[in-house]
This record gives structure tokens, C-alpha cells and sequence, in this order.
């Protein structure tokens, strides 16, 4: 690393005192940022999805990007560019500088917010330093590599006072919404069984070893992960090509199960209003396969990962009721046998769950009021757990008792070996 991690956790906590820990927008009585006080915001990890989140975060009022960090330098240009056009557009006079290391970034005290769009398998130790020095942060979906460094996450949000939105930005679209409220308040009878539809599990990396490219620091990007050599499908050279695909093997990422898992199975956990808890039981085929596991929680609601319906039902949800069922996507909300109930306003008496319609201006809103947004740190964690421990089931090919409490297994010590992972070299981001 560039910045020494002793050095960085020890300036962070000197200026906890000062201003690191608590920024300049809640250094006022009351803790609300003032309506015509910007808040500045850093982004870290610049490959494909951070176009749409400098896109919609950026459109929200009373926000400046002042910085970007990445470790492929023809990335970190191309984004510097788009930025510096977003703040062009918005009036603001304000230019975005560039760090290849991201430590670097979260020692500017003029930074208020980070934006953490790497891959996934450097989200605890990018978020815990942000936490650490004061930054709020937005980091997208699924939370964690693994339970430990969610649990991380989450304790070091807590510890540092930061406002922490989870990019599970369907928990801001009406349709989503709409069929967990339908759920919550009995439209279907009560809930036995859920079906997620989405892909296979996490893999071993067999992609062979190519020639690194100029503007990469490879070493860097791996992390603290286990050492591979470097294929572009894993960080590709062109951000408007393929999705990079470091995001379907073991130690950088989770397969589909976390990729839309985070999605999907983010929408039973809501629908069971398990924001804080999770399945005790994980039951994987008992033949090897990508689909086929169930979990049940302890309520007696069985949660299936199995394909469902046609080919447009991929990437989608069913709730199955005693009376009816929902069955939700990013392309329809359907109800049966009540096919209005899709479309039909709910109840007075109807229990609401929190309502939020722009994910992005949520973050900001919570950042400014320092509330809880939509898909706070925890209900990350907990939606990233479902996905971490299936996978877990799968690989160990055997019946699984979960602690949703505790985060452990009940009498399975391989497998609480598996809620965290190998690390190269010393990593400190359970050090807060």
C-alpha cells in the first residue's frame, strides 16, 4: 500500500477529536447539514457501475465530487472527465482530483461522503477506513465477501456514527415495495414459501494468466485477496464492454448468488421483515447443482433458490401465500388470483414499511438529517449473509443449522472457518 495502514489509522484517529470523525456539516447544534451546505463526495472503484451511481447521486441537490480513486489509471481519467462534466452542469466551479490509492482520498478533510464501487472483495477494508475517518458512505450491493467482514462493517458504521446506504436501490422502486406491503399485511394469506430466481453459485477462477495492462497496478487491485494473475475478464480494459466478471469467482466475489442474489433474496428478507435476522436452516440438493437449496426460517417460511415460471421470470421473486401470490421483477409485479391488487392503492389500516422513491437522494437526505436511510449497513449485511452462507451450503453439499443471532454454525466448524476467508499479508479492517 502507498499509505502505510498504521499511518492512516493513526492520523484518522488524531483528527477524531478535530474534525475527521465528526465533518464540518454536523459540527452544528442540532446535527442537520445546513440546505445550502454541499455535501463532498469521493468515489472509490471506477469501473462500469459507477457511471450510474455519478448519474443519480450526482443529480441530487447539494452534492460536488471532489475526488476519485482507482488503481487502473485510464479508468480513473475516464471517470475524472464524466465527473468533472456532472459538476460543470450543476454550476459548480469545483474540479475532481484523482488518487490511485484510496487511503489518500479519505485523508482529505473536505470529503464528507464516499462512494465505494470496487469489487467486492475490497468493501470492508475500504468502508472500515471510511468509517474510521469520518466519511458517511454509500457502498454497493452485495455488502460483504464474507459474514465477518459485513459484521465488520456494520460495527465500525456504528462505532464512527456514519450514515451507510446499501446499493439494494430496489427497496426504492414502487413495484418492490408495493408487493412486500401486500405481503406484510396478509393480501395473500399468510407466507409459506418463496421462490428467488437467480443464477449459480460462486466458482473457482481457471481463467489463465494474461499480460498485466499499462495503466493497472494488478497487486493492488488484488488486494487482500489470495494472489491470481490477471485476466480481463476480471478487470476489463473497456467500461462499456462486458460486466467484469471477477464478480463470479471465489475471492473476489459470489457467483450470481450474490450478484443478483443481493438483489432478489434482499426482497424475501424484507417481505418476512427479517432486516435483522435471517433463515436457521440452509438445505442444499442432495445432488451437486447450481439451483435446488432451500432455507427456512424459524417461522416456518421456506425460502427456495430454484428457476420458476418462463424465461421471463429469471431474476425474480414468487411469494406464495395461503391465498394468492406475488410474483415480482424488475419488469412486472403480478398478483393472483386478485390480479388488481397489483395496482389497487392499499388499506388505511395497512402497515407501511419505509418509503423511499430516489435510493440515491435517500443516502443524501439521511446524510443531512444523519437517519437511517432505506438499506442501512445492517440490512446489507443481513441480505449479503443469505447469499454468503448459501454459498457456503453449496460447497459443503450438506444441511446446514444457522445462528442468525450469534452469525455462526450450530455444530459445524468447517464451516464457521468459511464465514471469513484467507487474507495475503496483514489486514486490519476487524481493527477498529
Amino acid at each position: 500500500m502507498k499509505i502505510n495502514r498504521r499511518k492512516f489509522i493513526g492520523k484518522a484517529a488524531a483528527g477524531a477529536a478535530a474534525v475527521t470523525i465528526i465533518p464540518r456539516h454536523v459540527m452544528g447544534g442540532n446535527g442537520f447539514i445546513a440546505a445550502n451546505d454541499k455535501i463532498n463526495l469521493g468515489f472509490i472503484g471506477v469501473g462500469k457501475q459507477v457511471y450510474t451511481l455519478l448519474r443519480n447521486i450526482g443529480a441530487c441537490e447539494g452534492t460536488a465530487v471532489l475526488a476519485a480513486s482507482d488503481v487502473f489509471g485510464k479508468k480513473l481519467d475516464l471517470f475524472i472527465n464524466a465527473a468533472d462534466k456532472n459538476n460543470a452542469e450543476k454550476g459548480l466551479g469545483v474540479k475532481v482530483e484523482g488518487y490511485r490509492y484510496y487511503r489518500e482520498l479519505l485523508e482529505r478533510k473536505d470529503i464528507d461522503a464516499v462512494v465505494i464501487a470496487s469489487p467486492d472483495h475490497w468493501h470492508a477494508q475500504m468502508a472500515v477506513d471510511a468509517a474510521k475517518a469520518g466519511k458517511d458512505i454509500y457502498c454497493e450491493k452485495p455488502l460483504a465477501l464474507t459474514v465477518a467482514e459485513g459484521r465488520a462493517m456494520v460495527n465500525a458504521t456504528r462505532k464512527y456514527d456514519r450514515v451507510f446506504q446499501t446499493g439494494n436501490m430496489q427497496r426504492s422502486w414502487r413495484g418492490f415495495r408495493h408487493a412486500v406491503e401486500l405481503a406484510r399485511n396478509g393480501h395473500i394469506g399468510e407466507i409459506k414459501e418463496i421462490n428467488v430466481s437467480v443464477g449459480e453459485p460462486v466458482k473457482q477462477c481457471s481463467l489463465p494468466v494474461q499480460p498485466v495492462p499499462e495503466t493497472l497496478d494488478w497487486n493492488e487491485w488484488v488486494g487482500p485477496s489470495l494472489y491470481r494473475g490477471y485476466h480481463e475478464d476480471l478487470a476489463p480494459l473497456d467500461t462499456n464492454g462486458p460486466w467484469a466478471w471477477w464478480r463470479g469467482y471465489r475471492n473476489f466475489g459470489g457467483g450470481y448468488i450474490t450478484d443478483w442474489g443481493a438483489h432478489m433474496f434482499d426482497i424475501a428478507q424484507w417481505a418476512l421483515d427479517m432486516d435483522e435476522s435471517g433463515p436457521s436452516q440452509f438445505l442444499p440438493p442432495a445432488e451437486p447443482a447450481d439451483t435446488g437449496l432451500s432455507m427456512r426460517y424459524a417461522n416456518g417460511v421456506v425460502v427456495n433458490h430454484k428457476e420458476w415460471g418462463g424465461i421471463g421470470d429469471h431474476n425474480a421473486v414468487q411469494i406464495i401465500g395461503t391465498e394468492g401470490r406475488i410474483e415480482v421483477s424488475r419488469s412486472y409485479l403480478r398478483t393472483f388470483p386478485n390480479e388488481t391488487m397489483a395496482t389497487a392503492e392499499l388499506k388505511p389500516s395497512d402497515k407501511r414499511v419505509y418509503y423511499s422513491d430516489n435510493h440515491y437522494q435517500d443516502w443524501i437526505d439521511a446524510v443531512r438529517k444523519r437517519t437511517k436511510p432505506v438499506s442501512d449497513v445492517e440490512t446489507g449485511h443481513r441480505t449479503a449473509s443469505v447469499c454468503n452462507v448459501t454459498n457456503i451450503a453449496y460447497e459443503l453439499q450438506c444441511p446446514l443449522l444457522w445462528d442468525p443471532e450469534e452469525e455462526k454454525f450450530i455444530g459445524d466448524d468447517w464451516g464457521n472457518m468459511m464465514l471469513s476467508r484467507p487474507f495475503r499479508g496483514k489486514w486490519d479492517f476487524m481493527d477498529f
